[in-house]
C-alpha cells in the first residue's frame, strides 16, 4: 500500500511538470502584439540581419541602445556582434518576460524609452540607437535622438516607410516637412530598403522602411536654435501658403522684411541652410 502512494505520488508530479514545461515552450513561442504598443513583430531573419548590420561604428566597440526589442529577432543578431555592447529597453512586460527567458545575457531594462534619461545609462561618451520602432511613436523617438544629438553619432533601424521618407524627403518634395528639416540639420538621412507587410506578425497596414541617420559635421547651426525651430514648425503648419503669411504671427503684420523674396516662397521649398539664414533674419528684425 505505501509502495502504491508513492507511486501515485510520483506519477503526479510527473504530470505536472511535463504541464508547466509544455506551458512555458509555450509561453516562449509567441508573445502577443498590443495594438496600443504599436507592435509588429519581424518574422524575416535576412531583414532583421541587414537591420542589425545598418550601424555605422566609430569605434571597435560601441555601446548601443536597442528600443522596442520584442522578441528578440532584431536582438539576437546585435548579441552576435562582438563590436556591439548592447543593452535594450523595452516597455512591454511580457516581451521582457520572454527576454529574460530567451537571452539571458542581454542587458535589459524594463521601461519606456521616451521617458528614459539617457545621461544617467549613458553617463559619458558616445552611443547608437537602434530598433524596429512603434509606428505609433517612432517621430518622438527621434526627436528624443536630437536630444542627444551630441552623444549619438548613429542612428538606424525600421519605421513606417511614409515617414521614412518624410525624413529623407529632400527641399521640393511634397514629403518634406518639420521631421525632415529638424533631423537634416543634424543628421545625413539616408533611405536603405523597402520592408513588405508580408514579413510582419500580424502584418501592418502599410509598408514599413529602414533608415540610417548620421551626424553630420554642424556643431551650432549659427543662429538661435529654439526660435529655429519655432520658425520651421509655424511654416510647415500652414504649408500651403506663403511664408508671408504663415510665419507673420512671428514677424508682425507691415514688417517691412516679409517683401523680401523668401517670404514669397512655401516653406518646402527651403532648405536647413535657408530656414538658418530666415530664422536670423527674424531675429534681426525683432530687436
Amino acid at each position: 500500500m505505501h509502495r502504491k502512494v508513492k507511486l501515485f505520488s510520483l506519477t503526479m508530479q510527473i504530470k505536472f511538470n511535463q504541464f508547466t514545461v509544455i506551458w512555458t515552450i509555450t509561453r516562449m513561442l509567441k508573445v502577443r502584439a498590443k495594438k496600443a504598443l504599436g507592435q509588429h513583430f519581424l518574422r524575416d531573419l535576412s531583414v532583421a540581419q541587414q537591420i542589425a548590420e545598418s550601424l555605422v561604428f566609430l569605434s571597435n566597440r560601441m555601446p548601443v541602445l536597442e528600443v522596442g526589442p520584442g522578441m528578440g529577432v532584431l536582438t539576437q543578431f546585435l548579441l552576435q556582434n562582438p563590436r556591439v555592447q548592447l543593452t535594450a529597453v523595452e516597455l512591454d512586460r511580457e516581451s521582457v518576460d520572454y527576454l529574460k527567458v530567451n537571452f539571458p545575457q542581454l542587458h535589459l531594462i524594463q521601461g519606456d524609452f521616451l521617458r528614459l534619461d539617457l545621461n544617467l545609462l549613458y553617463p559619458e561618451g558616445e552611443f547608437c540607437v537602434i530598433g524596429n520602432y512603434p509606428y505609433n511613436i517612432s517621430s518622438q523617438i527621434f526627436f528624443k535622438v536630437l536630444e542627444y544629438k551630441d552623444r549619438i553619432p548613429c542612428c538606424s533601424g525600421m519605421i513606417q516607410k511614409e515617414v521614412a521618407e518624410r525624413l529623407a524627403a529632400k527641399p521640393g518634395n511634397k514629403q518634406y516637412g518639420i521631421l525632415s528639416v529638424l533631423m537634416q540639420a543634424w543628421y545625413d538621412i539616408e533611405y536603405i530598403f523597402t520592408v513588405h507587410e508580408h514579413v510582419f506578425d500580424p502584418p501592418p497596414k502599410v509598408k514599413s522602411a529602414v533608415v540610417r541617420f548620421t551626424r553630420n559635421k554642424r556643431r551650432r547651426l549659427e543662429c538661435d536654435e529654439q526660435l529655429f525651430k519655432q520658425v520651421v514648425k509655424t511654416a510647415f503648419n500652414q504649408r500651403r501658403k506663403q511664408m508671408r503669411n504663415s510665419l507673420m504671427p512671428l514677424i508682425g503684420k507691415g514688417n517691412p522684411i516679409l517683401e523680401q523674396d523668401v517670404f514669397k516662397l512655401r516653406p518646402e521649398q527651403l532648405s536647413v541652410e535657408q530656414f538658418i539664414a530666415l530664422t536670423n533674419l527674424i531675429a534681426t528684425s525683432n530687436q
